[in-house]
C-alpha cells in the first residue's frame, strides 16, 4: 500500500489511493476555488477544452477532473468560457486607481493586469512638475505624496488595488525633469543626467521607457534621444513603447524612427494604439502592416496593440501646434489669448505640411471632416460641465463664433485640461489592424466608474467596453477573430511583450488571473452618448487567485499586485 501511494503521487496526482479526492495529493491542502465543468481557452490560441481549474494560494495549482476535490468555493462554469485574464497594454489608471482603486469600468470587461505610463509617467516628478500640473490633482482631489516610481508603488501597495498594475517610465517626464517644457536640446551632461532617471526608474520597478511624441513637450526630442534613453532601458531586459510622433500623414515615417530606435537601442518595440488617422490616410493600413510586416522580417521585435473604436481619444491641446507649448501650459494659454498668436496658430491649423515654425507636426484638424468630428469629453473647470457630450460645432454655435475661435477659447477657459474624442478613423483599417498576429488590445482609458467623482466625467467608451466590444462585434458577430484567438490577444500574446512570464496563460503554476463568461452573452454597453456604461457578460473576474467580480458582481475586494520590470532592486 506504501508503494502505490508513492507511484500515485509521482503520477502527478492522477492517480489516488483510500479517501483521497481527485486532484490532490497526500500533502495538499484543499483548494482555496476550483472552477468546475467550464470550456478552458487557455489564452494559447488552442481550441477549448473541458476541465476544472483549481486555485490555491493566489496561483493555479491543478487543470484537470478535480470534481471530488475540496474546496472552500466552487464556481459552476457550465456553459462558460474560462480564460485567462485580460492585459490591458496601456490603460492610463495611474491617478483614477487612487480615486477608486475598484476599477469598475476594467475588471467588468475582464481587465485583471494594467500596463500604463505613457510618455508622461505618474514618476519621476519634481516639485515643479507638481505645480505645473495641479490643475489634474485637483480635479482628481489627490494630493501627491510620492516623487519616485518606488513612493508610488508604495501608496498603491498600503491602499490596495482591485486588479494588476505595472508601468513604464516616461520619457517625457525625464525630459520634463531636466530640461522642463521648453523647446530645448539636453547638453551632454543633462542627457546623462536622463539616462539616470531611467536607470533609476528601471531599479525601482519600471518595464521599460516610453515616448508620446505629438503632445509636448515631447516632440521636441530628437530621435538620437530617445536611443539613448531606450538603450538604458534595454540594459534591464525593458521595452520601448511609443505613441509615435505620427499617426497620420507621416506614419510611415513614424514606424521608421519606432523601429529604427529597436534596432540601435537592442530593444523590442510596442506601437500603441495603431491606427491610420485622418481622413486623407482611409486605406492606409495595408501599407502600415507591410511596414511592420518588413521591419518584422529584418529582425525588429516590433508589435502593436489598438483599441478597435474609430475615434481617439486625447488632449485637445494636441491640436494646437508645437511651438505654442513651447514654456508649457501657462504660456500656451498666453499665446492663445493674444490675438496676433491666435492668428499665427489658426494659419497652422488651417494650411497642410509643416507648421509656421517649420516643423512637421500632426495637424488633427486636416484629419477631421470639420468641428462636428470633436467630442468634448472631459473638463475640469466645472463651469464647462455642460459642454461635456457636446460636439464643438454645437458648442461654437452656443458661443457664436467659428469653430476654431471655440477651440482657442476652450482651451482658456479650461486652463488646457480638456480631453476630446476625435472621429478620425476608418472602420476597414482598424478591422484589418484587429486581424494581425502581433496586434494586442489596449483600452487607453484610465479605469473609471459610473458612480462618484469619476461618473461626471464623459469618456470615450472604449474605457467601459473595448474587450467585450472585441468579443462581441470581431468575434461574435463578423467572425473576425476566433474566440482561441481573441483570447490569445488579450493575455498570452501581452503577457509575452511584457515578459510577464507567470501570467496570461491558464496552466499549473501561474497566477490565477481568470475569468468566466458567456461568449454568446458578453457585450459592451457604453455609447458615445452615454459611456458610462458598464459592460456585461462576466459572471466571475479573479484577480491573483480572488473574485472581484462574483456572480457578476464586484466584490469590493484589492487584491491586485504592483507588477515590477526585471531590473528592479529586490
Amino acid at each position: 500500500m506504501i508503494r502505490y501511494l508513492a507511484v500515485a503521487a509521482v503520477v502527478g496526482g492522477v492517480l489516488f489511493a483510500g479517501n483521497l479526492a481527485k486532484g490532490q495529493s497526500a500533502e495538499e491542502k484543499p483548494f482555496d476555488v476550483i472552477i468546475l465543468n467550464g470550456h478552458v481557452v487557455d489564452g494559447t490560441g488552442s481550441p477549448w477544452y473541458s476541465g476544472d481549474v483549481g486555485i490555491r494560494d493566489g496561483k493555479i495549482a491543478a487543470i484537470g477532473d478535480l470534481k471530488g476535490a475540496p474546496a472552500t468555493e466552487k464556481i459552476d462554469a457550465a456553459g462558460k468560457v474560462v480564460a485567462p485574464g485580460f492585459i490591458d497594454m496601456l490603460g492610463q489608471s495611474e491617478l483614477t486607481i487612487l480615486v477608486d482603486p475598484r476599477l469598475p469600468s476594467k475588471i467588468y470587461q475582464g481587465i485583471t493586469t494594467e500596463i500604463t505610463g505613457e510618455g508622461d509617467s505618474v514618476a519621476p516628478v519634481s516639485d515643479a512638475m507638481l505645480a505645473s500640473d495641479h490643475a489634474e490633482y485637483e480635479h482628481y482631489h489627490i494630493t501627491p505624496t510620492w516623487h519616485t516610481l518606488s513612493e508610488y508603488f508604495a501608496r498603491l501597495e498600503k491602499q490596495g488595488m482591485g486588479i494588476n498594475l505595472a508601468t513604464y517610465v516616461g520619457a517625457t517626464s525625464v525630459r520634463r525633469m531636466v530640461l522642463g517644457d521648453a523647446d530645448v536640446q539636453p547638453t551632454p551632461t543633462q542627457l546623462d543626467r536622463m539616462k539616470k532617471l531611467v536607470d533609476e526608474a528601471m531599479h525601482e520597478g519600471a518595464v521599460g521607457v516610453s515616448t508620446s511624441l505629438q503632445y509636448a513637450p515631447a516632440p521636441y526630442a530628437k530621435t538620437d534621444e530617445l536611443i539613448a534613453l531606450a538603450s538604458e532601458a534595454s540594459k534591464y531586459g525593458g521595452i520601448y513603447a511609443t505613441h509615435m510622433r505620427s499617426e497620420g500623414d507621416q506614419v510611415l515615417e513614424s514606424i521608421d524612427e519606432a523601429t529604427r530606435i529597436g534596432r540601435e537601442a537592442h530593444i523590442p518595440v510596442e506601437i500603441w494604439h495603431l491606427k491610420a488617422a485622418g481622413k486623407n490616410n482611409f486605406g492606409k493600413m495595408p501599407q502600415i502592416v507591410e511596414r511592420i510586416d518588413a521591419a518584422r522580417a529584418a529582425g525588429v521585435d516590433v508589435s502593436a496593440n489598438t483599441y478597435a473604436y474609430t475615434a481617439w481619444f486625447n488632449s485637445f491641446s494636441a491640436f494646437i501646434p508645437p511651438w505654442a507649448h513651447d514654456g508649457g501650459d501657462a504660456k500656451l494659454i498666453e499665446r492663445l489669448k493674444d490675438p496676433a498668436m491666435r492668428a499665427r496658430i489658426r494659419k497652422d491649423l488651417l494650411s497642410s505640411g509643416n507648421d509656421s515654425a517649420g516643423e512637421s507636426w500632426d495637424n488633427e484638424w486636416q484629419e477631421i471632416r470639420g468641428p462636428q468630428d470633436i467630442l468634448v469629453a472631459v473638463v475640469q473647470n466645472k463651469e464647462l460641465l455642460s459642454l461635456q457630450g457636446m460636439r464643438l460645432s454645437e458648442v461654437a454655435a452656443k458661443w457664436h463664433e467659428d469653430a476654431i475661435d471655440a477651440l482657442m477659447d476652450l482651451l482658456v477657459k479650461d486652463k488646457a485640461f480638456t480631453e476630446v474624442a476625435v472621429f478620425g478613423m476608418d472602420e476597414p483599417d482598424v478591422k484589418l489592424g484587429v486581424k494581425q498576429p502581433w496586434m494586442s488590445f489596449d483600452n487607453d482609458s484610465s479605469g473609471t466608474s459610473p458612480e462618484g467623482l469619476l461618473g461626471t466625467e464623459h469618456p470615450h467608451p472604449r474605457a467601459y467596453g473595448t474587450f467585450p466590444r472585441v468579443l462581441r462585434k470581431y468575434v461574435r458577430e463578423e467572425h473576425v477573430l476566433t474566440l482561441p484567438e481573441a483570447i490569445r490577444k488579450f493575455s498570452a500574446l501581452p503577457a509575452q511583450r511584457m515578459r510577464l512570464t507567470d501570467r496570461g496563460v491558464l496552466k499549473k503554476g501561474m497566477w490565477a488571473d481568470v475569468v468566466v463568461f458567456d461568449p454568446q452573452t458578453i457585450t459592451d454597453k457604453a455609447t458615445y452618448e452615454q459611456p458610462n456604461q458598464l459592460s456585461t457578460g462576466m459572471d466571475y473576474v479573479l484577480v491573483n487567485g480572488v473574485p472581484v467580480i462574483a456572480n457578476g458582481k464586484m466584490t469590493g475586494k484589492l487584491p491586485g499586485k504592483v507588477l515590477r520590470g526585471s531590473g528592479v532592486r529586490r
